[in-house]
């Protein structure tokens, strides 16, 4: 007798498909969402900081006064205009002419998450390596296990990536004779720890993957939400030969609309163009003049520093919190930027296994299994800040510690529980805590 299956379409998918699960992200939102829950779980920005009547009307004369154009067919590309409203806002990361920073180079994505696809599209085949921060993004590792790549993590430090952990992965790998494609990487405020690649390993990183014959995907969502001076400059800024540069509008305007880009190499942004157009075929013409006419008519770099400042307020109010109520042998990342810290917990406490306990004392955060290809991380969890006034930033740690101080004396009466086996995966995968940030 052969088994049976809720799905009675299991035999019939992809060998790609068979891998495919929900990510620990989206498995909560349904549970986050309620009012009840103080969520630290998700990534959204703080909208409601937006001059939203003025965007409003904005959003309102597109499709009433320009309505025949912003609502038609446009090209695979994206416009013209947004495409030089792009290269003015990388500008002011050090993107610019002198580097070899061209609108003609440039390909408008739906949201960053489509410009990762396109390049995995590109680049991966089955069973090719990329490499990555171990912890990363968890729709990174989503678009790669899609294209049948193995990810392969890259320890960091309250520094970054670690450039010797870097050598060390390229050299094992080719001595195993696997085939590394790219270095994946969110080198600035990255999600989910929280740190930023310093000035002196931002070189390092490029002239290792240079000798290795390594692309270079650099992840760019936050590069712009910085509270403590300017953020070191991006890796493309650096060097335009083999590295691709990736971001979006949704952390600094408005997710909703989903559109980010991709500043390619010149020789490949045909490629990009025609893969996107297969996907897609345009992104949406209304979104792409919303994002211009934003651009062109609005205060957008006070929009900036508008946003923050309120995140620095709500990072500030986290790490407090954390210094205030956290048990003894917790630890966590400094973010100089972005929407994230990153936690370690005491010894013994397992991230996912305590997170119905979380939910039961309403309050959310996602467990640190999420961002590991290999499932490692349980020893952690990731906290946002961006979207919790300050207030309920603080009763929301105050909850999570009460659950974990439950979790330690449960330990004390009765021992550990599974172990702490997949704690930190590899030897120093983990993102240290304080201590080093």
């Amino acid at each position: 007798m052969t088994g049976t299956t809720l799905d009675d379409y299991t035999d019939r998918y992809a060998r790609r498909v068979r891998g495919m699960t929900a990510s620990e992200i989206r498995a909560l939102f349904a549970v986050a969402s309620r009012p009840e829950v103080v969520s630290l779980a998700g990534g959204m920005p703080y909208i409601a900081a937006l001059p939203l009547d003025a965007v409003g009307e904005m959003l309102g004369r597109l499709g009433s006064e320009h309505g025949a154009t912003t609502l038609q067919y446009g090209i695979g590309q994206g416009t013209l205009e947004l495409r030089e409203r792009i290269c003015e806002v990388m500008s002011l990361s050090g993107i610019d002419a002198a580097c070899g920073a061209s609108p003609e180079d440039v390909v408008v994505t739906v949201g960053g998450q489509q410009a990762l696809d396109l390049v995995a599209r590109l680049f991966l085949d089955p069973g090719d390596v990329v490499l990555a921060e171990g912890p990363t993004y968890v729709g990174a590792l989503g678009v790669f296990q899609a294209a049948e790549a193995q990810v392969v993590h890259v320890p960091m430090d309250a520094d970054g990536l670690i450039p010797e952990a870097l050598e060390t992965a390229i050299a094992d790998l080719a001595r195993a004779g696997r085939r590394v494609k790219f270095l994946y990487t969110i080198p600035t405020y990255q999600n989910p720890a929280g740190v930023t690649l310093s000035e002196e390993r931002r070189e390092r990183v490029l002239d290792i993957c240079e000798r290795a014959g390594l692309l270079v995907v650099e992840d760019d969502p936050y590069g712009q939400l910085g509270f403590e001076g300017e953020a070191p400059a991006p890796l493309r800024a650096r060097r335009r030969d083999g590295v691709f540069y990736l971001s979006t509008f949704s952390k600094t305007f408005a997710p909703g609309l989903r559109v980010g880009w991709i500043l390619a190499p010149h020789a490949v942004r045909d490629k990009l163009v025609i893969a996107s157009e297969a996907q897609i075929l345009c992104p949406s013409g209304y979104a792409q003049a919303a994002v211009s006419t934003y651009l062109g008519t609005m205060p957008w770099r006070q929009q900036l520093k508008v946003y923050r400042e309120v995140y620095r307020e709500r990072r500030d109010a986290m790490l407090d919190a954390l210094a205030d109520l956290m048990p003894e042998g917790t630890t966590w990342t400094k973010p100089a930027g972005g929407l994230f810290a990153w936690v370690t917990l005491p010894d013994g406490l397992d991230s996912k296994a305590m997170m119905p306990r979380a939910v039961a004392a309403r309050v959310a955060y996602v467990p640190g299994t999420g961002f590991y290809a290999d499932g490692t991380g349980t020893g952690a969890m990731r906290l946002n800040f961006s979207f919790p006034s300050p207030e309920r930033i603080r009763e929301g740690v105050r909850r999570l510690a009460g659950v974990m101080e439950q979790e330690i004396a449960m330990r004390r009466v009765f021992g550990a529980v599974g172990g702490a086996a997949g704690r930190r995966g590899r030897a120093g995968s983990d993102v240290p805590g304080p201590d080093l940030a």
